[in-house]
């Protein structure tokens, strides 16, 4: 991630964002939330009115930013219609995942072992390993950590997922940049 992230501009944000809010809108821009701490002197929970507001106008406004890059570099998948939960990965969602280019992933079971399959595959460590890298001077075997002995920590070669995550990347600029910073 570093060195994908260390030729893009640092004023950029990836964030997946639509003005079609679809069911985020209903559940959670429409409500009205009541802090009755704000204006009482003694502590109480926040309850939602029964009434909804319209739409806030600078909802709007603020997803459109010049600096908003309309992706979050995750991979995720819907479990049927209507969306409103993402479907747990697993191992037969691996292939997909591993081939998406995307950064993060979620959502997983606790402990699921796709997630080992990602340690091993993707990050290439072991369980409890850190994350090995160019800095790593170790020697490399089953039963030691290349990672228990360092070389120089500034050392980036990105491996063939980091080559996937640039693309990504690319793609999402040429994009971003195609439409002239507007939002819709």
């Amino acid at each position: 991630m570093s060195h994908v992230f260390s030729s893009v501009r640092r004023d950029l944000n990836f964030i997946d964002h639509t003005s079609d809010l679809g069911w985020k809108e209903d559940q959670r821009v429409l409500p009205i939330v009541v802090d009755p701490g704000i204006y009482l002197a003694r502590r109480t929970k926040i309850f939602h009115a029964t009434q909804k507001r319209l739409m806030p106008d600078a909802f709007k406004v603020f997803t459109g930013k010049n600096t908003t890059v309309n992706g979050d570099l995750r991979y995720m998948i819907w479990d049927s219609p209507p969306k409103t939960e993402p479907h747990f990965l697993n191992g037969s969602d691996y292939d997909q995942m591993a081939q998406s280019g995307a950064a993060f992933a979620r959502q997983f079971q606790k402990d699921d072992p796709v997630l080992d399959m990602i340690d091993e595959k993707i990050l290439k460590c072991g369980r409890n390993r850190a994350l090995p890298g160019a800095w790593c001077t170790g020697r490399r075997s089953w039963w030691v950590d290349p990672c228990s002995q360092w070389g120089d920590v500034n050392v980036l070669k990105p491996g063939p997922q980091a080559k996937k995550l640039e693309e990504t990347i690319l793609n999402l600029l040429d994009d971003w940049n195609s439409q002239s910073n507007q939002c819709t």
